[in-house]
């Protein structure tokens, strides 16, 4: 049992399958209390009586009072764990563009802002953003995606560097390929550069626990994104060499 997690008060949003679910469970397994969070109040009850939780369904931006409440007041750790996997180009639609910024970056804006204050007061909390490979890298043909996941961990590392000092805790959980409705729905990208890899939504939940028992802020469910981001670091332009010729064999699987 982690201890860090014993009976504290867990929110976990986009809970209702995925990776959420698996985060919600392992979270319940060790103790803690925890609010399940889904935009479709079918699956949020049915994972929260799954695991004894309590179901808020809604929009992920706009739970946290219903959380706090439902808790007996304070949210110990929290869980941006909701997202759009939004595909397309430069050219995708105004609306698509908004909603990945809704949803991947400015849900966690908004949660932290409910949070933080009451978090300083105490002089501790957690939160935890599910952000993605994506976020260290990119991802072929999914531009909206790659650029708010960007904006994801941006925001966590800069929750991190802030207050760390003050009690707050900030993990950013980037996986790849994880075996979801996400992945399904990623096509023929997802099938080239994510599904050889894919691993299970339940490994994201262990990875992240062993990260929060190594009081770590990076979160590596695959290991050699290491690798990639250090590679991606050190010589930019081999990297973006190598990235366009894996777009170029996409882009010869969907003539």
């Amino acid at each position: 049992m982690v201890e860090a997690v014993q009976d504290a008060g867990v929110v976990v949003t986009g809970a209702g399958g995925g990776i959420g679910a698996a985060l919600a469970r392992r979270f319940a397994a060790e103790g803690a209390r925890v609010v399940v969070n889904d935009l479709d109040p079918g699956r949020a009850k049915d994972v929260a009586d799954e695991i004894g939780g309590i179901a808020v369904p809604g929009d992920a931006s706009a739970i946290v009072p219903e959380a706090q409440e439902a808790l007996g007041g304070a949210v110990d750790v929290y869980c941006a764990n909701a997202g759009v996997a939004s595909g397309g180009s430069e050219a995708a639609d105004e609306d698509v563009w908004a909603q990945a910024w809704d949803v991947n970056v400015m849900a966690h804006v908004r949660a932290a802002r409910e949070l933080v204050p009451g978090w300083l007061e105490r002089g501790g909390g957690r939160f935890v953003s599910t952000v993605s490979a994506a976020g260290l890298l990119t991802m072929i043909g999914a531009a909206p995606y790659s650029v708010t996941k960007h904006g994801a961990l941006a925001f966590a590392e800069w929750l991190s560097l802030t207050y760390r000092h003050r009690g707050i805790k900030v993990h950013a959980v980037c996986p790849q390929g994880v075996r979801t409705d996400m992945l399904t729905a990623s096509g023929t990208a997802g099938e080239l550069v994510l599904a050889p890899t894919a691993i299970a939504p339940e490994d994201v939940a262990d990875a992240l626990f062993a990260g929060i028992e190594e009081d770590r802020f990076l979160i590596l469910p695959h290991p050699q994104v290491a690798a990639y981001h250090q590679a991606r670091a050190a010589d930019p332009d081999r990297w973006l060499r190598g990235m366009n010729r894996l777009q170029r064999q996409w882009e010869e699987t969907t003539r």
